[in-house]
């Protein structure tokens, strides 16, 4: 053991782990589309202009899922990050 190697950093970065993670994000995010009627993303871009006329949002923050809980029943669900000021 050389004196430079007791000084480099053992620790690998964690990549595997962090490419594992955003592809599970992506998979439920498809999985949750994939059930959604046509005018789904039409209508979540319109919402999130509405949205932009009050406050300056990014859209990566604006998160809309349509929920069946039965055949008669759909929820819509929203959430936005809103900015501190």
């Amino acid at each position: 053991m050389s004196l430079l190697d007791y000084f480099k950093s053992s620790k690998k970065p964690a990549t595997a782990v962090t490419a594992k993670e955003r592809l599970q994000i992506i998979v439920a995010h498809q999985r949750g589309e994939r059930d959604a009627p046509d005018y789904f993303p039409q209508m979540k871009q319109e919402i999130i202009e509405v949205i932009k006329k009050y406050v300056h949002i990014d859209p990566e923050q604006v998160t809309v899922q349509l929920d069946k809980n039965d055949d008669k029943l759909s929820v819509l669900e929203l959430n936005v990050t809103l900015p501190e000021k």
